[in-house]
């Protein structure tokens, strides 16, 4: 009777955990990590020394398959019923791209080839794949295209970015007409002609950022009628016409011409663009620049200016924005600036939100502040400013943003914020601040972020800058990195007042340990980030984490852990993020308890940041090279052996391998370790093989017999459902009597 009631309750167990076992995944290669992203079947081979795809080893129901950084030099026909929807396989060795590598993928939404040494690629490579609308080839030397680039009819993105192409013919984009985005940036292509561009009408977005470009055809633009986005940034544009280049761009709402070798603007350069937006002219030399009348009338929509490091000689004339009256955003940063002049030209801005005037030798402040009764965000960071004006600053009572950084202040006098009550984030980075003057924060009862970060402060925050017997409820963000902080042996770290904090930064602050009441009175944090320290494996060293019963996030990343316990975090029940990046672990058993521990009491292995791929890996245009969790093995490194070890609850090997010793991601050396799982930690597929193997005491106790009983009852129940429902036969008008209904 025990036989069939563990049986059962294994079944039991099994439909109840459903797929957080490793034995209900689908087929996954030996040398990859495999694992669902929301419903998805993700199978992750990157950085797995590849050098060709495990065709027979890929479910035919991969969503996402990720061959990135590998040594695959072709690409094969994939099995033709595969329904792979994304394929990433950047910073491989392919040199082509060919049709036979992409037949039969008709799911295909998303692929990504960029960082190979691809120099040819086929027209009808995706010819198959009916439903394609993002293809990044960026970084490859592809030689030159004379005919169609590619055969597409739905295709919207395309990053060919980086790619060494020198021309663009007039048939590039014939067959992929659909396009909504290209990215033609980092390609020498010097000279834009007319043509090539003209049957794209659906393009929204064109970047052609650093391109050596010298010279662009007045009508190489003319029939991109819908175009919004426009990027010109880091090319050689000094002669350009811009009014005939820009003149059809009736819709453009974005224009970056950042570090475009312009010298000067004539007045009708935007006289056609009445619906810009955005205008970005940072990183010129525009010397000469007589803003007023470049704006001229037409701009009457544009909400934000970037005049950047610009070098403007000469003062900003008071009519210089009188066109603009709409702006919300001014960047003026880098220009040399009189705050005399700089008070008269932005009089005419009274819808100001922000304002931005960082290293323009400012040593004072205009003094008109009291006219932007909209102004949220003021950056006067590095100038030369020595002092705070007080007095000058106080009409911003509506500001919610100060950024004060590296500004060469030493002192700071204590009513400088008394009527910013409105404040929510304040910087004071980078300034020699030896100490707080008392009650310098006093007033910001709204504060919610506070940053000073490589200020030269010894100690954490006192309870002097702040109101005694106040506690700040707003105040949730304290960043304090980068500082030489000494950490007392014993007591909390930080005063009462800011015992609402939930985000706090102590990075790069040379801590070699914290003791276990350091976050006694701030016990609400819920995101911590203790990397780029000293904290060692010691016995101890993390006994602070029990008073933080609320902690969700922390960033333990960049220490000298060499190893960790799962039971460190008992006390912390919400932690679902663990940074664990850049320790020297060595590989042991304990790193399998802690990959348990993620996977099966906290449910999810993306605790373990670096376990696995996380979702800016594997979108589309996303980040390349991602960052691991490693081990290394202590003692038997360079030790080759034979290894098919199967342990319950991890997935068997599908043939015997050679294994070599050597520094090792936790996926892998988990799966090759052996290593039991603990107890306290039992997988489900443990925990049934352990059922299997019950002792007969429990298979002769009354309880498993109840319990055998009792499931086989329902069986039975089920089963006989089942049968009666198949038989059963359509009743018809004339049988269904009160007879038969009864008897049914």
């Amino acid at each position: 009777m025990a036989r069939p009631t563990v049986l059962v309750l294994a079944l039991a167990i099994s439909c109840a955990l459903g797929f957080n076992g490793d034995n209900f995944e689908l087929e996954c290669p030996d040398e990859c990590d495999c694992h669902y992203f929301r419903i998805n079947w993700v199978t992750d081979c990157s950085e797995s020394n590849l050098t060709e795809i495990p065709y027979d080893e890929i479910s035919n129901s991969v969503y996402i398959l990720d061959l990135n950084g590998n040594n695959i030099t072709e690409l094969k026909p994939f099995p033709s019923d595969i329904k792979m929807r994304r394929l990433q396989i950047a910073n491989n060795m392919l040199t082509r791209v060919e049709r036979q590598g992409f037949t039969g993928l008709d799911y295909l939404i998303d692929v990504d080839l960029s960082g190979n040494n691809i120099s040819y690629v086929d027209p009808e490579a995706f010819l198959d794949s009916r439903g394609l609308l993002n293809v990044e080839l960026q970084d490859n030397p592809i030689t030159a295209v004379s005919g169609p680039f590619l055969v597409s009819g739905t295709l919207q993105y395309l990053d060919i970015s980086s790619c060494n192409l020198s021309d663009i013919n007039a048939q590039f984009f014939d067959n992929i007409t659909s396009l909504t985005s290209v990215d033609l940036s980092y390609n020498p292509l010097k000279t834009i002609e007319a043509g090539p561009f003209d049957i794209l009408t659906s393009l929204e977005t064109l970047k052609l950022n650093n391109c050596k470009i010298t010279s662009i055809s007045n009508y190489a633009f003319s029939a991109l009628i819908n175009l919004k986005n426009l990027e010109l940034a880091g090319n050689y544009l000094a002669g350009t016409e811009w009014p005939e280049v820009l003149g059809n761009l009736v819709r453009l709402e974005y224009l970056n011409l950042r570090k475009s070798g312009i010298k000067n603007l004539s007045e009708d350069t935007f006289s056609n663009c009445t619906n810009l937006v955005t205008l970005v002219l940072a990183d010129n030399e525009l010397r000469q620049l007589d803003v007023a009348a470049t704006l001229g009338s037409s701009v009457v929509h544009l909400e934000l200016l970037d005049l950047s490091n610009c070098n403007i000689q000469g003062p900003i004339s008071g009519e210089a924005f009188a066109n603009a009256t709409r702006l919300k955003s001014l960047y003026l940063s880098g220009n040399p600036l009189f705050a005399s002049d700089l008070s008269e030209a932005i009089e005419p801005l009274p819808k100001l939100e922000k304002l931005f005037l960082s290293n323009c030798g400012l040593r004072s402040v205009p003094d008109n502040f009291n006219v932007f009764d909209n102004l949220q965000e003021l950056d006067i960071s590095h100038n030369p400013l020595v002092n705070v004006f007080a007095r000058l600053l106080a009409p911003l009572d509506k500001l919610e943003y100060l950024n004060m950084g590296y500004s060469n202040l030493s002192f700071i006098g204590p009513d400088s914020f008394s009527k910013m009550t409105s404040m929510k984030r304040l910087v004071l980075s980078g300034n020699d601040l030896l100490s707080l003057e008392a009650g310098l924060f006093g007033n910001l009862t709204q504060l919610t972020t506070l940053e000073l970060e490589f200020c030269g402060l010894k100690r954490p925050l006192n309870a002097n800058a702040f109101f005694k017997n106040l506690t700040y409820m707003d105040l949730r963000e304290i960043r304090l990195g980068g500082n030489p902080l000494v950490i007392p042996e014993s007591g909390p770290l930080f005063p009462k007042q800011l015992s609402q904090v939930t985000n706090l930064d102590l990075s790069n602050c040379n801590i070699t340990k914290l003791n276990p009441d350091a976050f006694k009175n701030t016990e609400n944090i819920t995101e911590i980030s203790l990397a780029g320290n000293k904290l060692k494996s010691e016995e101890g060293s993390l006994a602070f984490l029990e008073s933080l019963k609320q902690l969700e996030k922390i960033n333990l990343s960049s220490n000298n852990l060499t190893t960790i316990d799962p039971q460190v975090f008992v006390h912390n029940p919400k932690l679902h993020s663990l940074n664990l990046v850049g320790n020297p672990f060595i590989c042991d058993c304990k790193i399998a308890e802690m990959w348990d521990w993620a996977n099966m009491v906290k449910g999810d292995l993306d605790v373990l940041v670096g376990a696995k791929s996380a979702e800016k890996d594997i979108v589309v245009k996303g980040n390349k090279k991602k960052k691991n969790l490693y081990c290394r093995y202590n003692e038997l490194r360079n030790l080759t052996i034979n290894a098919n070890r199967t342990v319950p609850g991890r997935r068997p090997f599908i043939k015997p391998r050679e294994l070599t010793y050597a520094n090792r991601t936790w996926a892998k050396y988990v799966r090759e370790s052996g290593c039991e799982p603990v107890v306290k930690i039992l997988r489900p597929v443990a925990l049934m093989a352990d059922l299997f193997n019950a002792q007969s005491s429990f298979a002769n106790s009354p309880t498993a017999i109840v319990l055998g009983i009792l499931a086989l009852v329902i069986g039975l129940a089920i089963i006989i459902l089942t049968i009666r429902m198949i038989l059963k036969k359509p009743p018809t008008v004339c049988d269904d009597t009160e007879n038969n209904r009864k008897q049914r």
